[in-house]
């Protein structure tokens, strides 16, 4: 109690060290949030994991002569994919017949293996070109595949800014690999 008064304050050192109901802990983006705040570039990642053999810690799910396929590590929705060419190009303008042709196929092959997979009602495909559009990455072109079911959105975005995805990447991975793998 509060001498000047009769009502009662919470004592704001109560919670400390407490774990809170509804409270999300994703330790795993520190890192890629510190190193964004500080402007530090870590490497191309889309020249980067290709170069690796295929394997749940790169995350590529299919390889073709221009494009290959990659899961998000910072998914929107459980199942986001992205197709990017190998050669590191940042404009639309830059990408050669072959890499435009194979990696529209790769996105139609996405579609067809995610409908097979996970059962998804609807897609957003599209790239974010610049960084006032969203890039992440702006100077190696993407296209990303984002699967979506009725009710995906929920209050967790609005209210902590929190999206859920409720499968590990490493899961994700593997279910969609065998399927990439019995396309070829």
């Amino acid at each position: 109690m509060n001498e000047k008064n009769d009502t009662l304050r919470p004592d704001p050192c109560e919670d400390l060290g407490k774990i809170q109901e509804g409270r999300l802990w994703a330790p795993w983006r520190m890192k890629y949030i510190e190193a964004a705040s500080r402007g530090e570039e870590t490497g191309c990642f889309l020249c980067e994991n290709p170069r690796q053999p295929d394997g749940e810690e790169n995350l590529v799910l299919y390889r073709g002569r221009h494009c290959f396929v990659i899961m998000n590590l910072y998914p929107y929705n459980n199942g986001h994919l992205m197709v990017a060419p190998y050669r590191h190009v940042g404009d639309l303008a830059e990408l050669t017949p072959e890499e435009l042709q194979e990696g529209a196929a790769q996105v139609q092959l996405c579609v067809e293996v995610l409908r097979e997979v996970m059962h998804p009602h609807g897609f957003n495909i599209g790239a974010n070109l610049g960084r006032v559009a969203g890039a992440g990455v702006e100077d190696h072109l993407h296209l990303h595949i984002v699967p979506r079911w009725s009710g995906d959105t929920n209050f967790m975005p609005v209210v902590a800014d929190t999206k859920v995805v409720s499968e590990s990447l490493h899961e994700g991975w593997r279910r969609l690999k065998t399927a990439f793998e019995s396309k070829i």
